[in-house]
Order: structure tokens, then C-alpha cells, then sequence
């Protein structure tokens, strides 16, 4: 997503410098335009050296491991690298003079409320990297209100598109079901898969990120941005068959294979854009199948990604964690 957004920003004329440890990303996706910093925000020292470096007037924070439903397993890494990262970057560009921050965060701050979320709705996490998320947007609040900075924040869902990582075994079903695919290995789909989800597609959230986060329109406030087309997990997996597989039922051996439900993942969560619609223009123009299309497409020109796991580093409790990472079956 961060890479999407610099693109934009350099096209509008704005000066940039990019900063990414490069652990979930990859150097071929940063714009040659821009001055690139490889940067662990994590390291305190490191994040502040940085900001002092640059002096930056606005900062969209993408920074994250956004693996939530590894976040139970890796509550450290969760910790570490949302709010420990957030408020390394975050601190000392306030004391360096910081006009705005854009704070992308996520849907999962409402936890498993009523859908469709809308913003007005308390943060009620159920889950380690919700908490932290939630606790990167109170902490925005607090800090605003007494050093005088502005800020929006977003709160995008099930993003998926070109550049996505798709080596990542435990997030982004999308890239996950696609490289499975690809390596001619069945798919996987915890519980009934009747879970419900709105995909959005990256260029369609990139582009109000990036100019709303610019317009003082949205100082202040928070948006849901994405798709409001949800589907079933069931549902994704036929649309990327039929995508992938020109129409035709799934050849043998690559039926998709049903495991246990993940612990404390909601059963359906999407969102009401209302407001960034309102207030931005938010339009959400491309169809599931749409950018389904343009991601295989992607997908299949970069090749199968051998996937990345972290079986012998969980944190915590790896007789627990869902069978697609205690045997690598993805």
C-alpha cells in the first residue's frame, strides 16, 4: 500500500522520502523518483535519526505487521512493530515541528460489532493486533489535542492488488488463495467459510488515502474506505477459480480443504463509506472480479513465491496455531 502511495504522491510533484524495513516488502516496488531510506521504525534510536534527517511537514504512517490472525501467537511482534514502530516515527516528528499525520489503521478496531461498521461506532478489538491498532488511533487523538497537530485517520479493509506480498502465509487471502494456486496447491478456508468480507481493491483505496489525507477536509476525522461488495470466503475462493481456471470446476486435488475456525476471528466485517464519500468523493469503482483479474494477472507474471513462516519463532503456543502453519500447507 505504501509504495502505491508514493507513486501518487511523487506524480502530484511532492517531494518524498520512503522508509521501510523491506521484511514483508521488496525493493523492486519502491518509485526510483524518491529517496529511499531502509529503516527498522521499531529501533528507537533509528526511527529518531530519521525523522531528524528529514524533518517531515506530513506523514502517511503504513508501517505495520498486519498479520492478525498470527497477532494471538505473536503478540510481541504485534506490539512492537504497530504501536512501539507508531510512536517512535510519531513523537519525534511532533517535537520537529510534524504539520499532519495520515495514520492508516484497520477495520479490526471495531471488533465483532453489528456490520456494516460505521466510524461513529466505539473501538471494541477482539484480537492483539486490533488493540494495538486502537491504541495507535487513541493514542493520535491524545497527543493532537495537547501539541496542536493535525491528522486523519483511515481505516481501510481486505486490501489486496498488485505488489501485495504474496511469500506472507498468515494474511491476505487473496494472495495466499492466488500463490497457492499457482504452486498447484489446494487452497485452505478455515471453519464453513460462509465468513463475510468486502475485498477492496488498491486502486480504489489508494487514491482517497493519499488526497484526502492531503485535504484539510479530513483533518480530524476518521474514514472507512473500501469495498462494499462482500462476499463469503466460499464465494472468493469460486470467483477466483473461475478466474483463474477459465470457467472450469477445480481440477482434482485442488478442491479446497476445510480446517477448524481461527481462534477469535469475527465471522463478518465490512464497512459504511459514507462519509468518505461525503466528504472526499470516495468512489469505489472496480468489481471483485475486476480486480481479481489485474491481480492474477500480476500474480502470474511474478511468478509462485515460496511462502515465508515463522513456525520455529511464534511467540507463543505453536501447538495452538491453525494447521496451514504448524505443517506449511500452503
Amino acid at each position: 500500500m505504501g509504495s502505491h502511495a508514493v507513486d501518487r504522491l511523487v506524480d502530484a510533484g511532492h517531494e518524498v522520502v520512503a522508509a521501510d524495513s523491506l521484511l514483508g516488502g521488496y525493493q523492486r516496488n519502491v518509485n526510483a523518483g524518491v529517496r529511499f531510506e531502509q529503516c527498522d521504525l521499531v529501533d528507537r534510536a533509528a526511527a529518531a535519526d530519521l525523522i531528524d534527517d528529514v524533518s517531515p511537514e506530513i506523514i502517511f504512517h503504513y508501517a505495520a505487521d498486519a498479520t492478525e490472525g498470527r497477532s494471538q501467537f505473536t503478540p510481541l511482534s504485534a506490539m512492537d512493530n504497530n504501536l512501539v514502530a507508531y510512536l517512535n516515527t510519531l513523537i519525534p516528528a511532533v517535537d520537529r515541528g510534524l504539520q499532519k499525520m495520515v495514520l492508516v489503521s484497520s477495520m479490526s478496531v471495531y471488533g465483532a460489532q453489528e456490520p456494516p461498521f460505521v466510524e461513529s461506532m466505539p473501538r471494541l478489538p477482539a484480537d492483539v493486533y486490533a488493540a494495538m491498532k486502537a491504541s495507535m488511533e487513541a493514542a493520535t487523538e491524545h497527543l493532537a489535542a495537547v501539541h496542536e497537530f493535525d491528522y486523519t485517520i483511515f481505516r481501510p479493509h481486505n486490501v489486496y492488488g498488485e505488489r501485495q506480498n504474496m511469500a506472507d502465509p498468515y494474511r491476505n487471502v487473496v494472495a495466499i488463495f492466488i500463490n497457492g494456486l499457482l504452486r498447484n496447491r489446494p487452497i485452505h478456508i478455515y471453519g464453513d467459510g460462509e465468513q463475510r468480507r468486502a475485498y477492496s481493491y488498491i486502486g480504489d483505496v489508494n487514491p482517497v488515502i493519499v488526497d484526502g489525507g492531503l485535504s484539510d477536509l479530513s483533518n480530524s476525522q476518521i474514514f472507512n474506505v473500501g469495498s462494499a461488495e462482500s462476499v463469503t470466503i466460499n464465494e472468493l475462493a469460486d470467483l477466483i477459480r473461475d478466474i483463474f481456471f477459465d470457467g472450469e470446476p477445480w481440477p482434482e486435488g485442488l478442491e479446497p480443504k476445510y480446517l477448524p475456525d481461527r481462534p477469535l476471528e469475527v465471522k463478518n466485517a465490512f464497512c459504511s463509506h459514507e462519509a468518505a464519500e461525503r466528504i472526499l468523493g470516495f468512489k469505489n469503482v472496480t468489481t471483485l472480479r475486476k480486480g481479481l483479474e489485474s491481480m492474477v494477472s500480476w500474480a502470474r507474471d511474478i511468478g509462485a513465491q515460496d511462502p515465508i513462516y515463522l513456525s520455529d519463532s511464534l511467540e507463543l503456543g505453536r501447538d495452538r496455531a491453525p494447521a496451514t502453519w504448524r505443517d506449511q500447507l500452503i
